[in-house]
Parts: structure tokens; C-alpha cells; sequence
């Protein structure tokens, strides 16, 4: 039975505003939830609030703020269970994914809470004598705008720094995932006692996505944009919030290469090959969409990566804890992976593993003899399908890496660590991880691609410096001389 929720949160208030969207879960089309459809009325109510409970917000101690941030994370750890089981059914996510999902919220707000104790500025030398200090303070009404496919855990990264550091938020979730990512935290902040109007969250259907989306960044009360998404949304967010001159932390798509040099663990290489993959059907910004492997090892590797993709269950994760493989979560998703299959086996590609297509469930495909000509090589995917292709040297692997308008992370898999340092400072990527997947992430590290992977850095201090202004103030104790005409 489809559950009902209150309504949308804005100002410690639930309400409802008479509209309601369906929620699919994408496994089998039916309706997991009933959820409150907001308007421009409504996202203009969210951002009054938010607006009235800054300087309250904003003036309270860091230690009490930090203090709210461990009540979230505690909410969060008692309801991981309910967590996990929407994840699978609003998602379409493996139970595997949920629990890490589930597990890594709550770190989030720790993490947060833990970056209000860290410097918030600096004392600079003076020419005259004076107390120049450089400070940080929070801006205001942050938006975050959140994506479907770790909603929990993005919306997470979006808002627990901004908050912590003082702004207030407006919240607005994928309509793919409107609970995990928006209502669930309404109800978190609820519980955990956070003042109303701090976090406000707004659901709304696809059709008052464009009216709701322009009010969140041009509104004059907004001070900052935080959006993980797709490249032509964010490059469109960026441009818009430039134009008013306001901040816009947007992290956006990936076509990520891992790199498995001659002399790679061959288990640790396939294994990272597997994972960074197929995790979550491949519908993880940093997935591995291409996997560049030394022509040396070429065969071995791929007999042993073929034969790891083929024990990946696929299936409905909410009826099947075993599953592995899910729905993406879409039948447009859908059809364009297919789309990515079909023009490359027409441009002479050969599938080894995979490759059909059933609904939304894709099984875990590995493609050979990709070249640039075709779509797989130059898009970005956003399913469990990646091509295998070989190389000679190290130069020409980060040459393929690098021929991709994307840059958002990468992985570089051989024993030599200094080869592998060389290689990762070479490549036009954000980040980089060596022995190991380009799918990576911790609260705490400076988070965010390059080109066109996105704009600015979430996670631990890089997060505060995002969502705060840098003021410079001095005290003058007489030292500064002025002209004696004055």
C-alpha cells in the first residue's frame, strides 16, 4: 500500500499544499508514495523562512550548532533500517548500497559537526601595527538542490556543512527520490529539535521542476547554490547564479578511466574494475566508464573481469536482498544506455558480457573494439555498460583518460606507487585514487571534478570555505599615520 506524506517542511511546519505526485519505485512501476507537490507560492514561503531563522540561527554558538549536528547523525543511526528498506524501494538500490548509504549520513553530520572546531580564519601581518584578521562567516539562505541516485548521502554533503556553519537551507530532492532525499531529512531535523526554518524542504513534481528551480537560485534571499546533477543542468545552474553574483558549488557528471598497469594485482585490479563499474547499476557520477588496461595483460584481464561481472545478480533489490544488479531508475535512463549498446555493436563494437536489455533492468555489459567514434566512449553513461580498451604505454593511457570533456575522478591500479603518482598528476581529473577505484568518497576530503565535472568542492573545510564569505577586519591602535593635509 502506497504511503501518504504530511506535506512539505517549511518553518518547523508540515503543509500540505492540495497536489500530490506519485512515487515509483523503479523495479516494478508501482506507486511506493503519495508525495505533496510544491509550488512557487510554497518555494517563496521556504525561503521567507529560512530568511526569518538566520540570525538566530547564524548567532548561536558554534558548539551549539555543532551540538545539532550530533543529534541528525544520532537520528539518522536509530532509523538506518527504515533508511535502508526506502532506498531500495524509492531507488531501486542493491541492500548493500542502502547500507552503506545509510552508514555514511550519519558521518556526514559528525563530520560537520566536527569542522566547527577547526580555524575560521587568520591573523595577517600589518603595515601599520594593526589586528588584520581575515574571517569567515556564514552568507545566508543556502539552496540545495540534490539528485536520485545517492539521494541520502548527497543531500547529506549539500546541506550538513552549509548548516553547520551557520546558514539556513531550502531543500528541493530529485522527484526520483523525493523522500530519501528531502522529506526523510525533514523529519530527521524534526526529531532531532533543530529550530524551524533552519532546513526547509520543498518536493514537487517534473512539471514545477523549471518554475521551482529558477525561484531557488535567482530569489534575491538566496545567497549560494549547492547542486549535484547532470553537466547541462549544472552548466545552466552555474551560469544563471554567476549572473547574480552568487556562489554555486555544482558537482556534476563523469566519463572516469581506471587505469591497470602492466604490473597491477591482478584480483585487486578486476575487483576495482567491478565494483567502480557496476555499483548501482553504474548510476554513480564517479563509476568507472572506461577501463584502460596495458595491452601486455590485456587478455588475462579481461577473461578475469568477465568472469566477476558474471556472478552480479540482476533483479528487484526490493523483493530480493541477493540482487545485486537493479532497475536504473527510469525507462528514459533506460533508453539511453540502451541507445550507447546499440550504436556501439553498430559501429562494430563486440559485446563479451551482457548486453541485454530488459525494462529498466540492464544486465552488467562489458563492450570491446570501442572507439571514439561512438557514443560510449564520448558520453557520459550512467549504467552498468563500459568498454575495455587496451594501451601501450602510459602516455597514450592518459591520453585516452584525458580525451573526454569530463574530469571528475579517476583510479590508476600497479604496484609502483611512484608510477602511479606520475600518472594520477597527470590526468585532468579532481581526484584521483591509486590501487584503487575512481568511485571514492569520504565526509571529510575536499570533493569535486574538473572541465566539465562540476565547479567548486564539498566536504570538511573545503565545504565551509564554499558556504561562507571571507570578510577582512582590522583594529587600528593607532599606528596607521594619515597625510597631514587630512
Amino acid at each position: 500500500m502506497a504511503r501518504n506524506f504530511d506535506g512539505l517542511y517549511i518553518g518547523g511546519r508540515w503543509v500540505h499544499p492540495g497536489r500530490s505526485f506519485d512515487d515509483l519505485n523503479p523495479a516494478n512501476g508501482n506507486v511506493w508514495a503519495r508525495v505533496p507537490d510544491g509550488s512557487l507560492q510554497d518555494t517563496r514561503a521556504a525561503i521567507d523562512a529560512a530568511q526569518a531563522a538566520f540570525p538566530a540561527w547564524s548567532a548561536l554558538m558554534f558548539q551549539q550548532r555543532s551540538h545539532y549536528m550530533i543529534k541528525i547523525a544520532e537520528v539518522v543511526e536509530r532509523r538506518k533500517k527504515d533508511l535502508v528498506e526506502a532506498l531500495k524501494h524509492e531507488g531501486g538500490g542493491w541492500m548493500g548500497k542502502g547500507m552503506f548509504e545509510a552508514g555514511y549520513v550519519p558521518e556526514v553530520f559528525y563530520a560537520a559537526a566536527a569542522s566547527n572546531y577547526a580555524a575560521i580564519g587568520e591573523v595577517l601581518p600589518s603595515e601599520n601595527g594593526k589586528l588584520s584578521m581575515a574571517m569567515r562567516r556564514p552568507m545566508g539562505v543556502i539552496t540545495c538542490i540534490s539528485p536520485w541516485n545517492f539521494p541520502s548521502l548527497l543531500t547529506a554533503r549539500g546541506i550538513a556543512f552549509a548548516i553547520a556553519a551557520g546558514n539556513t537551507c531550502v531543500l528541493k530532492p530529485s522527484e526520483e527520490t523525493p523522500y530519501t532525499g528531502g522529506l526523510f531529512f525533514a523529519e530527521v531535523f524534526e526529531e532531532a529539535g533543530v529550530p524551524p526554518g533552519v532546513l526547509n524542504v520543498l518536493t514537487c513534481s517534473r512539471e514545477n521542476i523549471v518554475a521551482i528551480g529558477d525561484e531557488l537560485i535567482d530569489n534575491p534571499r538566496i545567497k549560494g547554490i549547492s547542486f549535484t546533477g547532470s553537466t547541462p543542468v549544472g552548466r545552466m545552474i552555474a551560469a544563471r547564479a554567476g549572473a547574480h553574483l552568487k556562489k554555486a558549488c555544482v558537482e556534476l557528471g563523469g566519463k572516469d578511466s581506471l587505469i591497470v598497469c602492466d604490473d597491477a594485482d591482478m584480483d585487486r585490479a578486476t575487483q576495482a574494475a567491478n565494483f567502480g563499474s557496476f555499483m548501482h547499476q553504474g548510476q554513480i557520477c564517479m563509476s568507472v566508464e572506461k577501463v584502460l588496461v596495458q595491452d601486455t595483460i590485456f587478455e588475462p584481464f579481461v577473461q578475469r573481469f568477465v568472469e566477476r561481472a558474471a556472478r552480479l545478480k540482476v533483479g528487484d533489490p526490493s523483493a530480493d536482498d541477493g540482487a545485486i544488479i537493479g532497475p536504473l531508475i527510469n525507462d528514459k535512463q533506460a533508453a539511453k544506455v540502451k541507445e550507447q549498446i546499440d550504436d556501439a555493436v553498430s559501429k562494430g563494437a563486440k559485446v563479451l558480457l551482457g548486453g541485454g536489455v530488459r525494462g529498466r533492468f540492464i544486465e552488467p555489459t562489458i563492450l570491446l573494439g570501442v572507439t571514439p567514434q561512438m557514443k560510449v566512449y564520448q558520453e557520459e553513461t550512467f549504467g552498468p555498460v563500459v568498454p575495455v580498451i587496451p594501451f601501450r604505454s602510459d602516455d597514450e593511457a592518459v591520453a585516452i583518460a584525458n580525451d573526454t570533456e569530463y574530469g571528475l575522478s579517476s583510479g590508476v591500479m600497479t604496484k609502483d606507487e611512484a608510477r602511479g603518482l606520475r600518472i594520477a598528476q597527470r590526468l585532468d581529473t579532481g581526484m584521483c585514487h591509486i590501487n584503487c577505484s575512481s568511485v571514492n568518497d569520504e565526509p571529510h576530503v575536499p570533493f569535486g571534478g574538473a572541465k566539465a565535472s562540476g565547479l567548486g568542492r564539498h566536504g570538511g573545510r573545503w565545504s565551509h570555505e564554499t558556504f561562507t564569505e571571507t570578510r577582512w577586519i582590522t583594529l587600528d591602535r593607532g599606528g596607521r599615520p594619515y597625510p597631514p593635509m587630512f
